[in-house]
């Protein structure tokens, strides 16, 4: 491990069919204090055998070490090589050939705020991006100011009112922010159920997954 690079040396985690045979594929970015293996146990939810799966794996499983609200130079040099890590696991999934657009990016928690903040920075039109509880990356206040189009790529944020983690209100500007970068957006707010994963999100997953697929 590089204390500049601390993922540097970190394994991408796969399931599924080989990258070749693939019609689709899904990276999939844990939460703090998880494991990528645990989110390929998630994967078998969507219950389909033509997709590759692409789980990258952080340091000590944590990206970054402070908060998705504290300021950026505080979880560094972490978050930039977790960004890099990242970048690597997509360029895995497409390693058999197919487009960014049979490529559906998916994280939970930290890990949504990660994938958020990796589409938003460089953005393209992926498959699909959904964030499972989290939000783009700054510290509270942060005016965004990402530029770039990502042409109707489908996007998804579920969070619930009470999460502790995640603030309403940042996920409001994550909203605002893929709409101006021209994302078909669907934010769905819960009430009372905190931080999870819940059943309307693995459903939504699943039709997604079907979408890519048969695109």
């Amino acid at each position: 491990m590089s204390r500049a690079d601390p993922h540097g040396d970190q394994p991408l985690r796969t399931a599924g069919v080989s990258p070749e045979a693939a019609d689709a594929a899904v990276v999939l970015v844990h939460g703090r204090g998880a494991r990528a293996d645990g989110m390929l146990q998630f994967a078998q939810e969507f219950g389909r055998d033509d997709v590759h799966y692409v789980a990258p794996q952080a340091q000590r499983g944590t990206w970054y070490p402070n908060r998705f609200l504290a300021p950026i130079e505080q979880n560094q040099p972490h978050l930039d090589s977790a960004l890099a890590h990242l970048g690597r696991a997509v360029d895995a999934a497409q390693s058999g050939g197919l487009p960014a657009e049979k490529v559906l990016l998916v994280g939970f928690s930290q890990g949504a705020c990660l994938v958020s903040h990796f589409v938003a920075r460089e953005p393209k039109r992926y498959g699909g991006l959904t964030l499972l509880s989290g939000g783009l990356i700054g510290k509270e206040g942060t005016e965004f100011d990402f530029t770039g189009d990502v042409d109707g790529m489908p996007f998804f944020l579920g969070v619930s009112d009470d999460d502790p983690h995640i603030p309403m209100s940042r996920a409001e500007a994550t909203v605002d922010v893929f709409e101006a970068l021209n994302a078909d957006v669907r934010f769905d707010r819960y009430h009372g159920r905190g931080h999870g994963i819940f059943t309307e999100e693995i459903e939504y997953l699943g039709d997604a997954l079907d979408a890519v697929v048969d695109e």
